[in-house]
């Protein structure tokens, strides 16, 4: 056992994706490169949301509600798309989420006024919540225990590949085409869905578990109690979702939906704003900086953001899913207000990656976790809900931290979104320690 553990511990730091095949690689690659065009297309808007509010006469609270939208609407497109990839498969439901973000972010440059954009973002926030729910099954399926944590790390990191890819096209095309030609460069990500449709197949879970299903369809009795419950699973969609909160499950449930709200309302409270944060001036409560130093910082903050995406699969990994999860949660809970009370851009340079480190990191294990915790029948569902369930509850985020920004300043606000985080933290008194279990 040393000398097992002693081999670990000189493990390179790329040996995991070695041991992966290349269909459990190519579905890392499908799922990140979605994750990563999905944080692009989103983001957008926090990158050009000062001009959008001057362009249009819009309030700090009515530019708020916009990403209150697009969250309302990621949690139903989550939802919807677990039970879509479950039933239909992991790559038809990630090819189709793409899609619908990629075309509705270029209609958001054709809106005119707020109700049209709201409308825009909703089909995006739909498209948005279902590539998580998909691209997370997707990957927890293709790779092992000893590496899920890695695979879904570098998954995760794609959304600040995604982010900081934002913030290149706004310094850009910004200040060149105006915002509404940000918006049109949304559209580059559907071309992804030729890729995963001639490359990547389903994981063997899903389609063993489709066979079973076929089989049980036919006729044919269940060759095992497994598969008997397979096939009722199949047979009963509504009995599928309940199982959920079956036993023991239904605390762990209800524990790790509150635990993702909470994580959901204080990411959002703190990037729906921070372009505007930095971008506004001094008179409406902001930094006052250039589109060019916004971008900049916004950039560095990626780089924190994707060591802590990074480093958090490798940590959880070795030291366990729930004392990784709460050590970054405790940090973002004191950095989120501390970055809201700097006014200085030099230590906003030096704080930013910190607070993107701790302040997002954690979203790495929330894949490997709610894999851990459910069978291959109600995984995908179980995954959709728990995140998206939380994204419904958190979806105030922006609109509230946006209305205490108007009202009491971006300390108060960015305040609200780090006592969020200490929440998050306390959820975990229900949630076990998944660490190296396979999947069921």
């Amino acid at each position: 056992m040393t000398s097992v553990a002693a081999g670990e511990e000189r493990e390179g730091l790329l040996d995991w994706w070695r041991r992966g095949t290349p269909q459990a690689r190519r579905a890392l690659l499908a799922a990140s490169l979605g994750w990563m065009l999905d944080a692009f297309d989103v983001m957008l808007l926090a990158m050009v949301l000062s001009s959008v509010i001057s362009d249009l006469a819009l309030t700090k609270a009515q530019a708020g509600l916009l990403g209150t939208a697009t969250l309302l609407a990621a949690a139903a497109g989550g939802i919807g798309f677990g039970f879509f990839a479950d039933r239909f498969g992991r790559t038809r439901a990630l090819m189709a989420s793409v899609l619908l973000y990629s075309v509705f972010t270029g209609m958001c440059g054709l809106a005119q006024n707020l109700w049209q954009f709201a409308l825009c973002r909703v089909f995006l926030g739909i498209g948005m919540g279902g590539e998580w729910a998909s691209g997370a099954a997707l990957v927890s399926e293709s790779w092992s225990a000893r590496d899920r944590g890695k695979a879904l790390g570098l998954m995760q990191s794609a959304w600040a590949v995604g982010y900081g890819a934002a913030a290149v096209v706004t310094a850009v095309v910004l200040p060149r085409f105006g915002w509404r030609a940000v918006f049109f460069v949304g559209v580059l990500p559907a071309l992804l869905v030729f890729w995963v449709q001639r490359h990547v197949e389903e994981p063997p879970l899903w389609t063993e578990r489709r066979a079973k299903r076929t089989a049980a369809g036919a006729g044919r009795a269940p060759a095992t109690a497994a598969t008997a419950v397979e096939a009722t699973a199949d047979a009963a969609p509504a009995t599928r979702f309940r199982d959920l909160f079956r036993g023991s499950l239904g605390r762990v449930t209800i524990a790790v939906t509150l635990m993702n709200a909470c994580t959901l309302f204080g990411w959002w409270g703190l990037n729906t704003w921070v372009p505007a944060y930095l971008s506004l001036p001094t008179a409406q409560g902001g930094i006052g900086v250039s589109t060019r130093v916004m971008s900049g910082l916004v950039l560095l903050m990626q780089v924190g953001m994707w060591f802590g995406y990074v480093t958090f699969g490798y940590i959880g990994d070795a030291a366990g899913r729930k004392r990784t999860y709460i050590t970054y949660l405790l940090m973002a809970s004191i950095l989120l207000p501390l970055y809201g009370a700097m006014k200085d851009p030099l230590v906003l340079l030096a704080l930013g990656p910190f607070v993107a480190f701790f302040g997002t990191g954690y979203f790495s294990g929330f894949g490997a976790i709610t894999a851990e915790l459910y069978p291959t029948s109600i995984r995908a569902t179980a995954q959709g809900f728990t995140y998206n369930l939380g994204r419904v509850a958190s979806a105030a985020a922006p609109f509230i931290v946006g209305s205490l920004a108007a009202s009491r300043g971006f300390f108060a606000a960015f305040g609200v979104s780090g006592a969020a985080f200490l929440l998050a933290a306390v959820a975990w008194k229900w949630i076990p320690e998944t660490k190296g279990r396979e999947l069921a």
